[in-house]
């Protein structure tokens, strides 16, 4: 005669699986972001165990894992490639647009196995730096709130830009999803109701950089990124192209999101020359800004330090 479950086997039975939340377990493997796994997952597009994932969801090594009905290979990707994109303005950061719009992946190298994924975003129109990586878990790290990394912008204000303005939005400014400021602020010449600045971020939320002017009563006209962290856009990769990080500045984003390095997988022999074709013939990568024009623009000059 069998005996009844014990009361301790059917809390084992309807407690929920412990583990790693899903969307983190599915961004490491590269497919993408974990916002973008989130999205899948809401859409139906992830099963465990057969049945159709949930958000809050944990997984451990023995769940199985599938997507649009296939099998996920749960291992990290061992290699990475990062690339560097001069986004124009007039692009969204999203994979598809219902509107239709360019996307920032439309010129991207092509990948035989995983996925670019954008370390951030910028708004429709904004332009300038943007990384991507094939490394989810470097992503994640980088687009963490802890990760405290500096975002460096020029931006082009109209209007009468007073000292006070300036004070208050180093000391903080209260929007409506919390406290924010400008770590650095400096000015960038120009004359009449059009002033150049640089102004420095700690963290990426939603068009920061312009509701932090507008709460001063004033308008960005004009903005783009020029620096994120140690990776400065280089002055030979103009408006809709992108480039190679060279391994000082991998290694330098793999720093900065406190992850140990993994082996960087170069590009093939026609993504090069596809990627050389774009800057002509001039020869070297190019440097980063340092003081000087920015690159790709007419803006003003900037002195560092």
């Amino acid at each position: 005669m069998s005996e009844s479950p014990s009361l301790n086997d059917s809390e084992a039975k309807a407690s929920p699986r412990t583990g790693e939340k899903l969307q983190k377990v599915l961004a490491r493997t590269g497919l993408g972001s974990r916002r973008e796994m989130e999205r899948w997952i809401e859409e139906g597009r992830i099963a465990v165990d057969g049945k159709p994932a949930r958000l809050g969801d944990r997984v451990d090594d023995s769940a199985r894992i599938a997507i649009d009905g296939r099998p996920l290979d749960r291992a990290p990707a061992e290699e990475t490639r990062c690339i560097l994109y001069h986004k124009p303005t007039g692009e969204v950061c999203s994979r598809k647009d219902p509107q239709g719009r360019r996307t920032v992946f439309q010129r991207l190298p092509k990948l035989k196995s995983g996925r670019w994924i954008s370390i951030g975003r910028l708004d429709y129109n904004t332009s300038g730096l943007l990384l991507f990586t094939t490394d989810g878990e470097l992503a994640n790290a980088l687009m963490h709130p802890s990760s405290n990394i500096e975002r460096e912008y020029m931006v082009r204000v109209m209007g009468d830009v007073r000292p006070e303005h300036l004070e208050a939005l180093l000391a903080g400014v209260m929007l409506e999803d919390g406290l924010a400021k400008f770590t650095d602020i400096q000015d960038g010449g120009g004359d009449g109701i059009n002033h150049w600045y640089y102004v420095v971020i700690m963290e990426g939320r939603n068009r920061e950089v312009r509701r932090l002017w507008e709460s001063q009563g004033l308008t960005v006209s004009r903005l783009k990124r020029v620096r994120y962290g140690e990776v400065f856009i280089p002055s030979r990769v103009k408006q809709g192209q992108w480039t190679e990080l060279e391994n000082k500045e991998i290694k330098s984003l793999y720093r900065m999101a406190d992850l140990p390095q993994k082996k960087v997988r170069k590009a093939s022999i026609k993504e090069r020359e596809k990627m050389e074709r774009q800057f002509g013939k001039r020869d070297g990568r190019g440097s980063a800004r340092k003081g000087g024009k920015p690159a790709g623009g007419t803006g003003p000059s900037r002195k560092r330090g």
